[in-house]
């Protein structure tokens, strides 16, 4: 947009600032504040109208032309700015930094204006801009020489960790974070992995001393304190770093030290391509109803959403690190009346780790404070609640208790120097420090609300240096004090009453009754209290400045007590959900285990439970030795994707440390989760459906371990028949062989079946089925054995597919399996030797007129169908008796038409 502006030479001291805003941040629209409003100008206000629903105006000239002008008001401006960044703009803020009585004093033909920050999707503060429920994560990525160095910060909460990864790990990184924004060297910025990020991503060159910029931000002489950090993560880092000073005007918000090795540190491996199969935060729509965490979420504070959604994303790979969650969890399950006072004193928890981080870039609001104080005043009420739970407190329980025992003296502090009361919204209505705090601001207010004592006493002295009893001191809107007296006593006054001083009478107003009079020493009183007003408004600020450094000094522990709450809600909603849908505890041996007794798929379960629907249909599932590999059949519809998909939910929820939704469940750790369960094009890519299969079957292959789980569906049905089964066939022996992982391997390819024999660790089963009075039931549960048959042709009568249609699929159903029989699998011998053993004899093939006859149902026929069917046999009757040639069921080898 930068080369559509015109040249700034000629232009007013204003417009002159604008330009100067402009050219310091050509990649953004400048918010330029004139008064009430905030305005765009030139090709901004073009851009911007549109997105914002406002109209173009023009104001001035510049350059012998119209100044295009669009503005939105200051005390809105937060919903238009939104609605700027979700459409992938950046804003720079250009904010008035004096008054125009200071411009006046230094003789300025304008208000001093300056940029006082860059407004971008990940380093947004204010609860209008952010997702209550999500993360704003920035992510910063350098090369070096041990791999791609990647960092990630939350400036709204202060959370920051790095990692080293191979490039092949990016997109699984992107995938889990989702973040807001990204910056990476110009080279790097162009990566296909940051595809998704078109518009948010900003190119910035590397820092020359990432390790010097680190140690000044965190103010350390060493980094060793923070841990270990690759050259690649530091420079990362220090990415990250120098991206947020630019868009804070050179401020830095309070980050937590880096932790290194975030990513890679004890977590399930997740690629992206199994995300987006498991829906776990996000459907395939973008939305977050039918996903893993719409489901779960029994969270009651922003914070414990955040922290829920993190360990959906990230579950852990560490056996203790996953018994220690349980026990909480098992811990608040077993504890109903403790679990219920902590759920119930959590509903009024604020978010206290996003109003920190707006206190430390000097971006609060009083409600900011007022959240602190709420916060740090319930933290010591449920630290006070689990330290009088009935059961010994569990080791993470323990930590939690731990971390909410914060200084009582901070507590004590904000609840005495905060009004009790509904705080302003702003800290210019004054009004935020409570009476009695501070001696000097209450006498500052006694006097700016009238000085009541000090009105009293000029009063008394007036009344008696004036001889009137009766006078009253009154405020007036133009002239300030008068003393009021009788209009007698008045006129005595008004004639000269022999007074001199300070208090000599002046004139000021005649009414009916009575005459006003000021003097010196009311005049004196006025000039105090207008001064009180503005002494008052400093001496709240200087309070407010006070709080907001004590706040700050103690920033480590209530940061610390803001995660502890967080934490506590996670596993009090875990309890409340195992409570509510009776989930189990899974058990975590260190062997390659699955067994699972009457498992559920939780999101299908949660929407059959919204919609009043029938109850989910359990299953069980054993990838125990013996019978790792479960090879799945069955027709479609009848639940194989959602038996897929549950499984691999039930590690994502176990090994985040939530309890499961089974009867029982005996859960050998994972470290790598593979789901290829759908599929779809990429389209952007230039990659078809098939090639993205296969792409995502080769991550399979290529990088899973005996201890993975995958769950595989139709591997090899988006190509040629043959083609097709001898890839499945090959994937499937691969798994079963080579990598020797647990999986679930569902297919149309029956003749998979009889790898079964020869594979010893392939269990055969499927979805069953069952045929009444023609209709297929579809019972949606999972038995031993091989399906009979896949039932595409009554599938497709369920979706609508035309009844003549049908007919013809029947008829071409008939033929093929009869051809099937009659030697296919003899030339499918010499290729794949399984085949070889128990080949049958061909079956004499049915008349065509036979398979007329069986394709048709005479309960469905309305009369004129059935005139037409009698027709159609007629006609076939007759073809019975016809040359060879003219037959339509085409001879061996020929294609259906």
């Amino acid at each position: 947009m930068s080369d559509r502006i015109p040249p700034a030479e000629g232009a007013t001291p204003a417009l002159a600032q604008w330009f100067a805003a402009k050219a310091a941040h050509p990649d953004a629209l400048v918010f330029f504040r004139m008064g009430d409003f905030f305005e765009l100008f030139f090709a901004d206000a073009e851009d911007a109208a549109p997105v914002l629903d406002i109209a173009v105006a023009h104001r001035g000239e510049h350059r012998g032309r119209p100044v295009p002008m669009a503005g939105v008001p200051v005390h809105a401006w937060e919903g238009y700015l939104a609605r700027l960044i979700r459409a992938g703009f950046r804003v720079a803020v250009c904010d008035q930094t004096e008054t125009p009585e200071q411009a006046k004093a230094r003789k300025a033909p304008t208000i001093r204006r300056e940029v006082v920050r860059v407004v971008t999707p990940a380093t947004v503060t204010e609860d209008a801009l952010l997702d209550a429920a999500r993360p704003a994560w920035l992510v910063a990525l350098a090369e070096g020489e041990g791999g791609l160095g990647a960092a990630w910060l939350d400036i709204s909460t202060g959370a920051f960790a790095t990692a080293v990864l191979p490039r092949a790990d990016l997109g699984a990184l992107l995938a889990r974070l989702e973040p807001a924004e990204a910056v990476a060297p110009p080279a790097l910025a162009e990566a296909p992995e940051l595809a998704r990020l078109a518009g948010r991503i900003a190119p910035r060159a590397p820092s020359r001393d990432p390790a010097r910029l680190l140690r000044e931000a965190f103010g350390v002489a060493t980094l060793d304190g923070f841990g270990r950090f690759e050259e690649a993560e530091l420079a990362a880092a220090a990415l990250a770093i120098a991206y947020v000073r630019e868009t804070q005007a050179g401020a830095l918000p309070r980050l937590d030290p880096p932790q290194p090795d975030g990513a890679a540190q004890g977590t399930l491996a997740l690629d992206a391509a199994t995300r987006r199969s498991l829906e776990i935060l996000r459907d395939q729509r973008g939305g977050s109803e039918a996903t893993l965490v719409g489901a779960v979420d029994r969270t009651v504070t922003a914070a414990g959403a955040r922290e829920l959604a993190a360990r959906l994303a990230a579950p852990l790979a560490e056996a203790e690190a996953i018994a220690a969650r349980h026990d909480a969890v098992a811990f608040l399950l077993g504890a109903e009346a403790t679990r219920a006072a902590i759920r119930t004193a959590l509903k009024g928890a604020p978010d206290m780790a996003r109003a920190l981080a707006r206190l430390a870039l000097d971006r609060f609001f009083p409600r900011d404070l007022a959240a602190l104080r709420i916060g740090v005043e319930l933290a010591g009420r449920i630290g006070a609640t689990l330290a009088a739970a009935p059961l010994p407190l569990p080791e993470r329980i323990g930590a939690i208790g731990a971390a909410l025992r914060l200084d009582p003296a901070l507590g004590a502090e904000l609840a005495r120097a905060l009004a009790a009361e509904k705080v302003p919204a702003r800290i210019e209505d004054g009004g935020v420090i409570a009476p009695g705090y501070d001696g000097e601001l209450d006498a500052l207010r006694r006097l700016r609300d009238g000085g009541r004592e000090a009105i009293a006493a000029l009063q008394a002295d007036l009344a008696q240096a004036w001889g009137v009893a009766s006078l009253k001191i009154r405020h007036h809107q133009q002239f300030g004090f008068l003393a009021e007296v009788p209009a007698a006593a008045g006129q005595k006054l008004a004639a000269g009453a022999g007074i001199a001083g300070p208090m000599a009478p002046i004139h000021r107003q005649t009414m009916a009754n009575a005459m006003r009079f000021t003097c010196a020493a009311l005049a004196d009183l006025d000039r105090r209290v207008a001064e009180a007003g503005e002494r008052a408004g400093l001496r709240e600020r200087a309070c407010i400045q006070h709080l907001k450094r004590l706040l700050l000094a103690a920033g480590g522990p209530v940061s610390d007590a803001a995660r502890a709450l967080a934490e506590l809600d996670v596993h009090a909603a875990a309890a409340a959900l195992a409570a509510e849908g009776g989930w189990c505890r899974p058990e975590m041996p260190d062997r390659a285990e699955f067994r699972i007794a009457a498992g559920r798929h939780p999101v299908v379960e949660a929407a059959l439970r919204r919609a009043r629907g029938p109850a989910f249909v359990p299953n069980d599932a054993d990838l125990s030795p013996g019978r790792r590999v479960c090879l799945l059949t069955g027709p479609n519809m009848a639940g194989k994707s959602t038996y897929l998909r549950q499984n691999a939910l039930f590690v994502i929820l176990a090994q985040a440390g939530f309890f499961v939704p089974a009867a029982s469940a005996r859960i050998g750790l994972v470290d790598r989760l593979f789901s290829r369960v759908g599929g779809g094009d990429d389209i952007a890519g230039g990659r078809s459906t098939f090639m993205v299969e296969m792409a995502e079957t080769a991550a399979i292959l290529n990088q899973a371990t005996a201890r993975s789980l995958v769950v595989l569906d139709e591997v090899g049905r988006g190509t040629a028949t043959w083609d097709g089964l001898a890839i499945a066939w090959a994937v499937l022996e691969a798994l079963h062989d080579r990598i020797r992982c647990r999986a679930v391997f569902a297919t149309h390819f029956h003749e998979l079946t009889a790898l079964a024999g020869r594979l010893p660790e392939v269990a055969l089963a499927s979805m069953k089925v069952r045929e009444w009075r023609g209709d297929v039931v579809f019972q949606h549960l999972v038995g031993p054995g091989a399906a009979e048959r896949s039932w595409g042709v009554h599938v497709a009568r369920l979706a609508g597919v035309p009844r003549p249609v049908l007919a013809r699929a029947a008829q071409v159903l008939a033929a093929l399996e009869a051809r099937a029989r009659g030697g296919g699998p003899d030339a499918l011998a010499e290729e794949l030797p399984l085949f070889a053993h128990g080949v049958q004899k061909p079956a004499a093939p049915p008349s065509p007129l036979a398979e007329a006859l069986a394709g048709i149902d005479p309960d469905a026929l309305s009369p004129r169908e059935a005139h037409e069917a009698l027709y159609r046999l007629k006609a076939l009757a007759a073809e019975v008796t016809a040359p060879q040639h003219e037959k339509t069921v085409p001879p061996a080898g020929d294609k259906l038409v």
